[in-house]
């Protein structure tokens, strides 16, 4: 047996909480801090810097899964931001914010 029949390839250190949310390893720091990080051109030591409860390796390890995988992890980074804006739009609909500020005007004008 050789070494390069010893070699496999890693499973990411990403573990997926309750929540839905991906973390780094057993740490709380979540994949889209690092991502956004990387993104901004931090460099993995430079996370590493900032975020002292991760792995050096791990970072390299979440940013080389990204670059390998990068569709499947764009579309898990944009489902919160459709979560969001489904939100704003529900809330928009029961409480419309178009002519809050007037009412709050007439309202100080009434108690004043």
């Amino acid at each position: 047996m050789t070494v390069l029949d010893v070699l496999v390839t890693a499973k990411p250190p990403l573990e997926k909480d309750g929540d839905g949310v991906f973390r780094i390893g057993q740490t709380r720091v979540r994949l889209e801090t690092v991502l956004a990080a990387f993104q901004q051109g931090c460099t993995p030591e430079a996370i590493a810097f900032k975020y002292p409860a991760l792995a050096l390796a791990d970072i390299y390890a979440v940013i080389a899964y990204y670059l390998q995988h990068r569709e499947e992890v764009e579309a898990y980074l944009a489902q919160p931001n459709l979560d969001i804006r489904n939100g704003e739009q529900e809330i928009e609909a029961r409480f419309p914010s178009a002519g809050v500020r007037d009412r709050l005007l007439a309202r100080r004008v009434g108690n004043g």
